[in-house]
């Protein structure tokens, strides 16, 4: 070997290798579109160079028509990565190629872009598949031609097994060998072709997910026009009811809610249900309850949204009902959100909120349910359709704090000045606690109580059913390690008979139902149509 023959060799083979290798393990940490180089190897590049590198050896050079095939499925590669890091940036979740495809159009309005901006968009879209092929067909005509050299070969074959054997051992004896590898493409690939045949292939979906209620053969006549709030409580769970540290403390938050729906002229029966997940993925929740699809596989969620299931919110829509998806906790654009049907989308920037931040989350419960009253129910009934409203909480999500203060003016949560600066200073000098959570978590769930009894004590309208159901446990850090997945849902009204149909259907009055769960959250929603339709006959779980 002659060092000026490697001098020169090395530059001509390393450039459009390192080239290639930058571009198949970019990263973004968000929340723009725009990724950045990481220090860190191509898994899926390290094999395909070290298969090229025998193919010369054994056969010679490739043709040019292997090479442009190499060079296809390499753009092919770098696009599925960059859509993969920069989804997961912008959204906060894995690409949907299904789904995003649908509505890429509906994101880039989201942004509130001119035409020509979203046409300028478009084009690149077009442009930027083509410049990479011709980027990458360049960089593996280099480096084919640089293997032409024999006297490299050993070596990077010695490389390449060395650098599969890393990936291969890996979590072998709990140790990671991957640290350096960047997350290969391959993966989310295969499990975006599962969900594209979930779609494409005649029965899949149907096959795949549990069976939807009957919600064509219901009418919503039992609720007499009633509006409908439905309140997905974050973190609470039967272990607020269970555990007796726990229940004790909660005891004078939760009379105080009793009292409080009393002075309403409101009752409530209560129930416990499955949640078919646990400390997280409250989506899940939402769409088990929503749609009467069980999701205890996550991948269901992921078909699920392929299909045109209906829906509880689709079900009131179609009676006459206004529906609203009322997520302050939403801080990025969500269009799959539109598979439910809801008339209005109201995310963090759009519910109206103007006074200061508490936290990541921003929006303190309170403040959300004054906002909400104020755009949706404080018209007079018979002004207006009645409402169907979704709204998940955000107070006692983890790490429970800061918790805002609770505000005895409604009106001011309404201004600029729902908080002073030393109200805020004051929540946020409360430090959140990941090694003992169950103190502000017990204070999270009181305040919710109290802003909710408040509520439905006399700002409420008179006719409003209220739904409150817990999403999922808390972490294992407050419900304890092997805890139940159960969750309380409890029926607020001041309507008696509707609340007798559900206690025909296996609800207890009070706020503590202490049945064990036989249902799933999905096995409630058939239950909720038929309280609604005034056809209770059968109890909660009876169909297992």
């Amino acid at each position: 070997m002659r060092p000026a023959a490697w001098g020169g060799w090395l530059p001509r083979f390393a450039l459009p290798l390192l080239l290639l290798n930058a571009l198949l393990t970019m990263e973004n940490h968000g929340p723009g579109l725009w990724p950045r180089l990481a220090l860190r190897v191509s898994f899926e590049l390290v094999m395909v160079l070290v298969m090229l590198t025998a193919w010369i050896a054994w056969r010679g050079q490739p043709g040019a028509r292997m090479l442009r095939l190499l060079a296809s499925v390499t753009a092919f590669w770098i696009l599925a990565r960059y859509l993969d890091v920069t989804v997961s940036a912008v959204f906060g979740r894995q690409i949907n190629l299904y789904w995003d495809s649908r509505h890429a159009l509906d994101v880039l309005r989201m942004g509130e872009l001119a035409a020509w901006q979203i046409g300028l968009a478009a084009l690149a879209a077009l442009a930027i598949p083509v410049l990479l092929y011709g980027l990458a067909w360049r960089c593996w005509r280099a480096i084919a031609r640089e293997l032409a050299w024999p006297t490299p070969r050993p070596a990077i074959g010695l490389i390449g097994l060395l650098l599969f054997t890393n990936f291969a051992a890996h979590g072998i004896g709990g140790r990671d060998t991957r640290w350096f590898f960047s997350m290969p493409v391959a993966p989310i690939l295969a499990q975006q072709a599962a969900i594209l045949a979930g779609q494409l292939l005649p029965g899949h979906a149907a096959s795949q997910l549990s069976p939807s209620p009957a919600f064509e053969h219901s009418s919503l006549a039992g609720l007499r026009g009633a509006d409908v709030l439905l309140i997905f409580a974050e973190s609470y769970g039967v272990t607020a009811l269970d555990d007796p540290q726990q229940a004790a403390a909660l005891a004078p938050a939760r009379a105080q809610l009793m009292q409080a729906l009393a002075a309403g002229g409101r009752q409530a029966v209560s129930a416990r249900v499955r949640s078919p997940t646990f400390g997280g993925a409250s989506w899940l929740a939402h769409a088990a309850l929503l749609s009467g699809v069980d999701m205890q596989d996550p991948g269901a969620y992921e078909l699920l949204l392929t299909t045109d299931r209906s829906t509880l919110v689709r079900h009131f829509k179609a009676h006459g009902w206004r529906t609203v998806n009322w997520m302050p906790g939403l801080q990025k654009p969500w269009p799959e959100g539109s598979f439910y049907g809801f008339d209005r989308y109201a995310d963090a920037d759009r519910i109206g909120y103007r006074g200061p931040p508490f936290g990541y989350w921003r929006v303190p419960d309170q403040a959300s349910m004054a906002l909400l009253h104020a755009q949706e129910l404080a018209e007079p009934r018979e002004e207006r359709a009645p409402r169907f409203i979704v709204f998940p909480t955000l107070t006692s999500h983890a790490p429970f704090r800061p918790i805002a203060p609770y505000v005895p003016d409604w009106q001011r949560l309404l201004r600029a000045d729902a908080y002073t600066a030393a109200e805020v200073a004051q929540a946020v000098a409360q430090p959140g606690s990941w090694l003992q959570p169950v103190p502000a978590y017990l204070e999270s769930l009181a305040y919710t109580f109290h802003w909710l009894g408040d509520y439905l004590s006399g700002r409420a309208p008179r006719q409003l059913l209220t739904i409150v159901i817990g999403d999922h446990q808390p972490m294992a850090g407050v419900s304890g390690a092997g805890a139940s997945w159960d969750v309380p849902v409890h029926i607020i009204s001041t309507d008696t008979q509707l609340l007798k149909r559900f206690e025909a259907l296996g609800f207890t009055p009070g706020l503590l139902p202490m049945r064990p769960s036989t249902a799933g959250m999905h096995d409630l929603t058939p239950v909720l149509i038929a309280a609604f339709d005034a056809t209770a006959d059968a109890p909660l779980g009876s169909a297992e």
